[in-house]
């Protein structure tokens, strides 16, 4: 295939799916108030929003805590109700479509462990948006299996996806896939497909309850995913996801089980490293950073996880 042929395959296949339309997990009129909030997704009726109304004016507090103290909801609701004042969609623990456990960012923001990702999100930010010749995705890669490098990905994603602008994330694993399962995305054709020249069009899906984030999973698992890879379809189509996307962030498989990891952080031109603390031998991480370093793919960091 040509190189005209190949950019207009690419093209084809990076269309992206229309957003789904949003239900009671997404995103709230900024107007609304906390009232028409929570009687819209949490049953309160007119009478009992009057009734907090109320005791707010008569106890001179919010009127979060008016309906907590009357019973009328639970402080969870009323920090889900303010997330949705301020469109800053994720998943309560009491939502019906609570997303996989592993997905903290999504399910739980407003705990302590989650600011490492925003802290994360911050450092990366100016390698991902800076002039377009220097915008890059990022290849998330680790020495061994079991790393986490697949936790931390889809987590930084779901972080991404809070900023306003639209981020994609992409299961470069097309050796064992995970992302589809996390995100409850159907995994059908995608990145194997694209790269084969069998592209179809909406490959790219909208992740559901999280109106930022797309995903273009893995697709069929191929029988050679090292050659696949290499091509130079591969390139043609992280140079259009940048142009369509404002945060691209690749998941890739462990650098044990072949050079994939460092073939896709040559495609995106960045990358992070990542280990797990007590588990991650030094030795190969050593290793993979040193071949690294003979590349031309920046690498924005070492990452210890301690999940």
């Amino acid at each position: 295939m040509n190189p005209a042929s190949q950019a207009n395959e690419v093209a084809h296949a990076v269309d992206v799916a229309p957003q789904h339309a949003q239900g009671s997990t997404g995103k709230a009129d900024v107007s609304s108030s906390m009232g028409d909030i929570l009687r819209r997704t949490k049953g309160l009726s007119a009478e009992q929003v009057n009734q907090a109304l109320e005791y707010q004016t008569s106890k001179g507090v919010r009127f979060g805590e008016a309906v907590v103290a009357l019973g009328l909801a639970k402080p969870e609701d009323v920090l889900w109700a303010l997330a949705q004042q301020f469109h800053y969609p994720y998943n309560p623990q009491q939502s019906e479509h609570r997303l996989n456990e592993e997905l903290v960012v999504a399910n739980d923001p407003f705990s302590p462990q989650v600011e490492a990702f925003r802290d994360l999100r911050t450092q990366l930010i100016p390698l991902m948006m800076g002039n377009e010749q220097q915008r890059h995705a990022i290849a998330v890669i680790s020495a061994e299996v079991g790393d986490g490098k697949t936790f931390i990905t889809a987590n930084l994603a779901a972080a991404f996806s809070q900023l306003p602008g639209r981020t994609l994330l992409v299961d470069a694993d097309l050796r064992t896939p995970r992302m589809h399962e996390l995100f409850g995305v159907e995994p059908g054709t995608g990145l194997s497909g694209i790269l084969a020249g069998r592209a179809e069009p909406n490959v790219i899906k909208p992740v559901e309850h999280l109106p930022n984030l797309y995903m273009l999973p893995a697709g069929i698992v191929p029988p050679n995913p090292a050659e696949l890879l290499q091509r130079a379809s591969f390139s043609l189509l992280m140079k259009e996801l940048l142009e369509k996307f404002d945060y691209v962030l690749v998941d890739t498989p462990a650098a044990s089980l072949g050079s994939d990891a460092r073939v896709i952080a040559g495609h995106c031109g960045a990358c992070m490293v990542v280990g797990r603390k007590n588990k991650s031998r030094t030795p190969a991480v050593q290793s993979l950073v040193k071949q690294l370093t003979k590349s031309t793919v920046k690498i924005s960091g070492f990452l210890m996880n301690d999940y």
